[in-house]
């Protein structure tokens, strides 16, 4: 591929059991069943050890934009290298063009309000976050477990929305074929009603990652 810190839609649908959404406005795929029940149990029992405060990128006074909570996963953890292995073997991408995977727990009354992945070329910290490995060009999260109520992506724009479902991966490209970026990747982790929601991402770059 050109770039070898991002996958194509070919590459992925020739993997089995990789679903495209139908949108000319965005290339979203989802795979059910990705990530399997055990590598979720220790996924997940490795975000509660870690979780903080969410944060992001770019404030924008709303203190409530983001409320979700945040883990870093430890690259060497057993669970990790798992799932970079199965992400390699879907993506083509290797590992050292994404960022670390990020895990988010969600708590009733907790979400994260629509947004885009990618960092803004005119944030106030646009030049920080891109100077050394570029800019986002996929996402790939995984749900990794059934949640009791609410607690849904939709992508707005497309009117897609997905019910978290344990194991499913979620991805898409967040620029348009013409390299530019893409506003119809706008997304929202709506708020859990009930019971708890856990996930975990990760973000790939156009360069290495320092």
């Amino acid at each position: 591929m050109a770039n070898p810190g991002a996958t194509s839609a070919e590459h992925l649908q020739a993997s089995p059991g990789v679903r495209r959404v139908p949108s000319p406005r965005i290339e979203l795929f989802f795979v059910p069943g990705f990530v399997p029940d055990p590598l979720c149990d220790e996924l997940m029992r490795l975000i509660d050890e870690g979780r903080r405060p969410s944060t992001i990128a770019d404030p924008n006074g709303d203190a409530y934009f983001r409320t979700s909570e945040t883990c870093d996963l430890d690259p060497h953890e057993p669970a990790v290298e798992d799932l970079e292995r199965r992400l390699l073997a879907l993506t083509g991408i290797d590992a050292a063009y994404g960022e670390p995977v990020q895990g988010q727990r969600y708590e009733p009354g907790q979400e994260f309000k629509a947004h885009t992945d990618y960092f803004e070329p005119t944030g106030q910290d646009f030049e920080r976050y891109t100077s050394v490995a570029g800019q986002r060009t996929w996402t790939f999260m995984a749900y990794l477990n059934d949640v009791e109520a609410g607690g849904a992506t939709r992508f707005k724009v497309i009117d897609k929305t997905f019910q978290p479902r344990r194991g499913m991966l979620v991805g898409w490209n967040n620029h348009r074929p013409d390299g530019s970026l893409n506003p119809a990747t706008l997304h929202h982790a709506m708020k859990v009603r009930k019971g708890l929601k856990y996930v975990i991402t990760k973000w790939y770059r156009e360069r290495l990652w320092g």
